[in-house]
Protein backbone atom coordinates (compact mmCIF):
# COMPACT_ATOMS: atom_id res chain seq x y z
CA UNK A 1 0.00 0.00 0.00
CA UNK A 2 1.49 3.36 -1.08
CA UNK A 3 0.88 5.86 1.69
CA UNK A 4 0.75 9.53 0.74
CA UNK A 5 0.52 12.78 2.64
CA UNK A 6 -1.85 15.07 0.77
CA UNK A 7 -4.48 17.76 1.00
CA UNK A 8 -8.15 16.90 1.50
CA UNK A 9 -10.53 19.66 0.45
CA UNK A 10 -13.34 20.64 2.80
CA UNK A 11 -15.46 23.77 3.03
CA UNK A 12 -18.24 25.08 0.86
CA UNK A 13 -18.16 26.24 -2.75
CA UNK A 14 -15.59 28.98 -3.43
CA UNK A 15 -14.38 28.74 0.20
CA UNK A 16 -11.66 26.11 0.18
CA UNK A 17 -10.22 24.80 3.40
CA UNK A 18 -7.83 21.87 3.47
CA UNK A 19 -6.86 19.14 5.89
CA UNK A 20 -3.36 17.70 5.64
CA UNK A 21 -3.91 13.95 5.86
CA UNK A 22 -2.11 10.65 5.46
CA UNK A 23 -4.01 8.27 3.22
CA UNK A 24 -3.69 5.41 0.77
CA UNK A 25 -2.48 6.73 -2.58
CA UNK A 26 -5.30 4.91 -4.43
CA UNK A 27 -8.06 6.49 -2.33
CA UNK A 28 -10.10 9.38 -3.74
CA UNK A 29 -9.14 12.95 -2.81
CA UNK A 30 -11.85 13.34 -0.19
CA UNK A 31 -11.99 9.67 0.80
CA UNK A 32 -11.18 7.97 4.06
CA UNK A 33 -7.86 8.93 5.59
CA UNK A 34 -5.51 7.14 7.97
CA UNK A 35 -4.37 10.11 10.07
CA UNK A 36 -5.05 13.84 10.24
CA UNK A 37 -1.77 15.73 10.75
CA UNK A 38 -2.74 19.34 10.15
CA UNK A 39 -4.79 21.96 8.37
CA UNK A 40 -4.31 24.67 5.77
CA UNK A 41 -6.53 27.69 5.12
CA UNK A 42 -5.38 29.69 2.07
CA UNK A 43 -8.10 32.34 2.44
CA UNK A 44 -6.77 33.82 5.67
CA UNK A 45 -4.21 36.62 5.46
CA UNK A 46 -1.51 35.33 5.98
CA UNK A 47 -2.39 31.76 5.10
CA UNK A 48 -2.97 29.49 8.09
CA UNK A 49 -0.67 26.45 8.21
CA UNK A 50 -0.94 24.20 11.27
CA UNK A 51 0.91 20.91 11.08
CA UNK A 52 1.80 18.56 13.94
CA UNK A 53 5.56 18.22 13.35
CA UNK A 54 5.88 15.06 15.45
CA UNK A 55 3.16 13.22 13.54
CA UNK A 56 4.52 14.42 10.19
CA UNK A 57 8.07 13.33 11.03
CA UNK A 58 6.75 9.96 12.24
CA UNK A 59 4.88 9.34 8.98
CA UNK A 60 7.86 10.47 6.90
CA UNK A 61 10.04 7.99 8.82
CA UNK A 62 7.53 5.26 8.03
CA UNK A 63 7.85 6.05 4.31
CA UNK A 64 4.83 8.22 3.52
CA UNK A 65 5.43 10.32 0.40
CA UNK A 66 4.22 13.94 0.55
CA UNK A 67 2.70 15.51 -2.54
CA UNK A 68 4.28 18.65 -3.94
CA UNK A 69 1.81 20.97 -2.18
CA UNK A 70 2.15 19.18 1.15
CA UNK A 71 5.94 19.16 0.96
CA UNK A 72 5.85 22.97 0.57
CA UNK A 73 3.53 23.26 3.58
CA UNK A 74 5.80 20.95 5.60
CA UNK A 75 8.76 23.17 4.68
CA UNK A 76 6.88 26.31 5.76
CA UNK A 77 5.89 24.77 9.09
CA UNK A 78 9.42 23.45 9.72
CA UNK A 79 8.36 19.80 9.98
CA UNK A 80 10.29 18.72 6.87
CA UNK A 81 13.48 20.42 8.04
CA UNK A 82 13.13 18.82 11.48
CA UNK A 83 12.73 15.41 9.84
CA UNK A 84 15.81 15.93 7.66
CA UNK A 85 17.90 16.98 10.66
CA UNK A 86 16.81 13.96 12.71
CA UNK A 87 17.46 11.55 9.85
CA UNK A 88 20.91 13.04 9.21
CA UNK A 89 20.21 14.45 5.75
CA UNK A 90 21.01 17.98 6.97
CA UNK A 91 24.10 18.64 9.06
CA UNK A 92 23.67 21.30 11.73
CA UNK A 93 26.55 23.21 13.23
CA UNK A 94 26.44 24.11 16.91
CA UNK A 95 24.33 21.25 18.17
CA UNK A 96 24.37 19.99 21.75
CA UNK A 97 28.02 18.86 21.52
CA UNK A 98 29.11 22.33 20.40
CA UNK A 99 27.17 23.98 23.24
CA UNK A 100 29.00 21.88 25.83
CA UNK A 101 32.41 22.66 24.34
CA UNK A 102 31.93 26.45 24.28
CA UNK A 103 32.06 27.06 28.08
CA UNK A 104 35.31 25.09 28.35
CA UNK A 105 36.93 27.30 25.72
CA UNK A 106 35.69 30.46 27.47
CA UNK A 107 37.08 29.27 30.81
CA UNK A 108 40.51 28.57 29.32
CA UNK A 109 40.49 32.01 27.67
CA UNK A 110 39.71 33.66 31.04
CA UNK A 111 42.57 31.75 32.71
CA UNK A 112 44.97 32.88 30.00
CA UNK A 113 43.94 36.51 30.42
CA UNK A 114 44.43 36.38 34.22
CA UNK A 115 47.87 34.82 33.74
CA UNK A 116 48.82 37.61 31.32
CA UNK A 117 47.62 40.27 33.76
CA UNK A 118 49.58 38.79 36.68
CA UNK A 119 52.80 38.59 34.65
CA UNK A 120 52.44 42.29 33.69
CA UNK A 121 52.17 43.43 37.33
CA UNK A 122 55.55 42.03 38.33
CA UNK A 123 56.91 39.46 40.74
CA UNK A 124 55.54 41.11 43.90
CA UNK A 125 51.90 41.00 42.78
CA UNK A 126 52.01 37.41 41.58
CA UNK A 127 52.24 35.72 45.03
CA UNK A 128 49.41 37.92 46.36
CA UNK A 129 47.19 37.00 43.41
CA UNK A 130 47.95 33.31 43.85
CA UNK A 131 47.23 33.51 47.59
CA UNK A 132 43.93 35.32 46.95
CA UNK A 133 42.94 32.75 44.35
CA UNK A 134 43.77 29.91 46.72
CA UNK A 135 41.83 31.58 49.56
CA UNK A 136 44.92 31.87 51.82
CA UNK A 137 44.39 35.39 53.13
CA UNK A 138 45.32 36.47 56.60
CA UNK A 139 42.27 37.75 58.53
CA UNK A 140 44.38 40.27 60.45
CA UNK A 141 45.51 41.92 57.20
CA UNK A 142 41.89 42.25 56.04
CA UNK A 143 40.82 43.78 59.41
CA UNK A 144 43.73 46.28 59.37
CA UNK A 145 42.90 47.33 55.80
CA UNK A 146 39.23 47.92 56.67
CA UNK A 147 40.07 50.02 59.79
CA UNK A 148 42.57 52.15 57.86
CA UNK A 149 39.93 53.05 55.26
CA UNK A 150 37.56 54.39 57.96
Amino acid sequence: MAVKMRLMRVGKTKSPYYRVVVMDGRAPRDGRYIDLIGRYDPREEPSLVEIDADKAADWLRKGAQPTEAVSKLLEVSGALTEFKVRSGRIHTVGGSAGAEAAPVEEASAEEASTEDASSDEGDAAAPEAEAAAAGDTDDSEVDEASTEDE
